[in-house]
């Protein structure tokens, strides 16, 4: 499909809203950052998979799916990675250890984001098998005099960056802070070898027994990468020097975008490295701020897998819904109400559209989704849809912004047995409630329960039920 619209994206790099235009329409890229596979992702983490998912949707849309591409990383090596694969693996060799934790890890988020309705991406690169990339980089900061060498490791020199000036941004300008904010403001690593506060790692020894390869710019020994030159070496190798779109949390905005530009500017030479830079709001849990010690951090696996937020494992696609009801550059409050809210709504909309065939998405839809994805003016319009009988339009907006009607209809759909089983312990329940058989409605009401049926009891002393999502 060609481009029927103005899309405009929010640009954190200059802190308006444009229109967007890409370098080559024939070749939109995007580059996202992925997870660190060493732990199960938690539900701050969807956020952006499912906001970048949804512009990537819209992208192919507007563009057409051949003419997108959207990386998005996984980092496989990394401290915390060495310290879970110790921990979980105690009897094996650190590497074999690390590639059990990896590899475990990562197919769980792949089933974790897939059940959000979230397509993959059309490459994802791991750190691991772009290292050769990253020497390049490396040497060339080097040899530059964006970079040094000290006791092993290479650094890189925020100070050198902003003394070259030229075309070269400055270094600070995403987060829009001073190099004297920035070290005022963050946690810096306290070195003796640092020629400056803000000079960050791109290259570090490796210990024995920890992930190595040879090192650049004539370090004898083994390294290993810092983070940050991982993902510049990534988007390069798949997407060019210069790119389309950039996006992530807001929390990698400092320091791990700003030092992203950093070193891929100098290191090619570029004003830019993406022209546009996204970044999706935070995400607390009813109220607070999600954290451990709370006792409010939650998964997506126990979301949808386990009772452990309000009583009930969720249907993916509720959670995406839920999430897409807040727009994305807005602070969202994770609340059982809001997900219960949406699952109704979203059964109302699944049941009206399970007998229609497929349309294309109202110009409405399109446009509010065009203007910097504005999803609760697109997620209006589905509820205009609905209420006018759109039903045909409601199915596209739907599967256009990443759900899927088969999928619900499936996951819906009862053996006629099974339903004959419900009906009956449902009528033998109303039984001993109306003798007061206390004991009994219960165990009747567990046994349900045990089959993933959801009850309540009505006013009117009726019982209706559901399967649970």
């Amino acid at each position: 499909m060609g481009q029927t619209m103005s899309l405009k994206l929010y640009n954190t790099l200059t802190r308006a809203k444009d229109d967007f235009v890409p370098i080559d329409p024939a070749r939109v890229r995007m580059y996202v950052c992925g997870p660190t596979v060493y732990d199960y992702a938690h539900i701050g983490n969807a956020r952006p998979v499912i906001v970048f998912d949804l512009l990537y949707r819209l992208l192919r849309h507007v563009y057409g799916a051949a003419q997108v591409k959207y990386v998005r990383n996984i980092t496989d090596v990394d401290d915390k990675i060495n310290d879970r694969a110790a921990r979980d693996f105690p009897d094996l060799p650190l590497n074999e250890a690390i590639l059990r934790v990896t590899e475990k890890t990562a197919a769980q988020f792949h089933a974790d984001v897939a059940a959000l309705g979230c397509l993959p991406p059309s490459v994802e690169p791991r750190a691991t098998d772009h290292i050769e990339e990253m020497r390049v980089i490396i040497e060339r900061l080097v040899a530059a005099g964006f970079a040094y060498v000290a006791e092993d490791h290479v650094l890189f020199s925020p100070a050198a960056m902003n003394a070259a000036g030229g075309a070269l941004p400055r270094y600070g300008a995403l987060a829009n802070r001073s190099l004297d904010e920035m070290i005022a403001g963050a946690r810096v690593d306290v070195a003796p070898y640092k020629k400056d506060p803000t000079d960050f790692v791109l290259w570090k020894p490796s210990k024995a027994g920890e992930p190595g390869w040879p090192s650049p710019s004539g370090i004898k020994g083994l390294g290993r990468p810092g983070w940050h030159i991982e993902c510049s070496a990534m988007s390069w190798a798949h997407l060019g020097e210069v790119f389309d779109i950039h996006g992530g949390g807001i929390d990698l905005v400092f320091p791990h975008h700003e030092n992203e530009i950093a070193q891929s500017t100098c290191a090619f030479g570029h004003t830019v490295m993406a022209n546009v830079w996204m970044h999706n709001g935070f995400l607390q849990v009813e109220g607070e701020k999600m954290s451990k010690s709370l006792g409010n951090f939650i998964t997506i696996n126990q979301l949808l897998a386990t009772d452990a937020f309000g009583g009930r494992a969720w249907n993916g696609q509720v959670l995406r819904l839920a999430m897409l009801g807040t727009h994305y550059r807005s602070p969202i409050d994770w609340t059982v109400r809001k997900l219960e809210e949406v699952k109704t709504s979203l059964d109302n909309f699944m049941h009206a559209i399970s007998d229609v065939g497929p349309s294309q998405p109202s110009p409405a839809l399109v446009e509010a989704l065009s203007d910097d994805l504005n999803t609760p003016k697109a997620i209006a319009e589905l509820f205009r849809q609905y209420r006018e009988l759109d039903l045909a339009g409601l199915r596209a907006g739907l599967e256009l912004m990443g759900f899927d009607v088969a999928a619900w209809s499936a996951a819906k759909a009862i053996d006629p047995a099974l339903e004959d089983q419900i009906v009956g312990l449902i009528e033998a329940r109303l039984a001993a409630r109306q003798a007061k058989n206390w004991p009994e409605s219960d165990r009747l009401r567990d046994a349900l329960a045990a089959l993933g049926v959801a009850i309540k009891d009505n006013k009117d002393g009726t019982t209706s039920w559901e399967m649970k999502s």
